[in-house]
């Protein structure tokens, strides 16, 4: 599993990404345990990033190997999906030695995902292959097929171009591979939220815009961090929507369930699928706006077309 699968004609790229699908806590001990001994083995950096239960087992499994781990719980590290590539996967990886491969085990999809989360997860899966393309990088990510419905395991086969049956059986490419299609197919309408505070901005109504946004979390229930939080994405997304999206936009924010959210729409339209989802170049001035966003932000949905481009942004209360 450490290189990719070659074809007639081409260069095989180095990135390899497959799908491990798994029924029982057997099958994923078989499945994760031996991938990352194989990586020890080889002197290659190893990170596992899957929810709490799962890496206990795979502690557990591991013994004293484990201490030579990089160890995180997906539901911290990655609870807000657009996270993950910047926060997860490329932290790891950008600080190895260069030439050297690297192993991961990312576990972003698990039971209990919203149906709110999810278009963000499988857009993360899918955006992976570009964010990673051409790296000496090996990223496992495990799916339970008891406990996933069926459309999340069919997303899976798109956004990996190699899958591990469950059970017996070799890796082998995915015939319905087509990561593009589903970004596009995730990159959903968020409808309005009619009774939200609804705050148009200008460039001269930063300052006005951000204390109505910052007073109105405060009212319905943020406090320390979490507000700060808000306060902070809500001042990197209308600026970016003054220097990205036509100078002006809207700033919504309402309560929801446990949730305060904030939310910007402007006309600007965004080109790049891995806006936000990449560490910015070290020379580069400006451009980490969307990338903060997605830092501190619990869940972050965005959607863009040619009438514009709406971020919404999710904190905790």
């Amino acid at each position: 599993m450490s290189a990719a699968v070659e074809h007639p004609g081409t260069v095989p790229d180095p990135f390899v990404h497959p799908a491990l699908f798994y029924r029982d806590e057997r099958e994923y001990l078989e499945g994760t345990v031996p991938f990352v001994r194989e990586g020890l083995a080889a002197g290659e950096p190893v990170a596992v990033a899957v929810p709490g239960d799962r890496l206990r087992l795979i502690k557990d499994a591991l013994g004293d190997d484990a201490e030579t781990v990089r160890l995180l719980d997906m539901r911290e590290a990655g609870r807000n999906p657009g996270r993950i590539i910047p926060g997860v996967l490329r932290a790891f990886a950008d600080a190895q030695p260069a030439g050297r491969r690297v192993r991961i085990i990312g576990e972003p999809i698990w039971a209990g995902r919203s149906a709110t989360e999810y278009p963000a997860c499988a857009q993360h899966e899918a955006l992976i292959n570009a964010a990673f393309r051409g790296r000496t990088v090996t990223i496992l990510c495990p799916y339970d097929t008891e406990r996933l419905p069926e459309p999340v395991l069919a997303d899976a086969h798109a956004t990996h171009p190699t899958v591990i049956p469950a059970g017996p059986g070799p890796a082998h490419d995915s015939a319905a591979y087509a990561p593009d299609a589903v970004v596009a197919r995730y990159n959903e309408p968020l409808p309005l939220v009619p009774d939200a505070l609804t705050v148009p901005f200008t460039a001269e109504s930063l300052p006005q815009a951000r204390h109505l946004a910052s007073d109105e979390g405060r009212r319905l229930g943020l406090t320390g961090v979490a507000l700060e939080d808000l306060t902070l994405a809500t001042a990197e997304l209308t600026t970016n929507s003054v220097v990205h999206g036509g100078g002006s936009g809207v700033l919504r924010v309402w309560g929801e369930g446990g949730h305060v959210l904030c939310e910007v729409r402007d006309r600007g339209r965004l080109t790049d699928p891995l806006a936000g989802r990449r560490p910015p170049a070290r020379e580069r001035r400006g451009g980490r706006g969307l990338l903060l966003v997605n830092l501190i932000a619990d869940l972050v949905r965005m959607h863009t077309g040619d009438e514009g481009t709406t971020v919404r942004c999710w904190f905790a209360r």
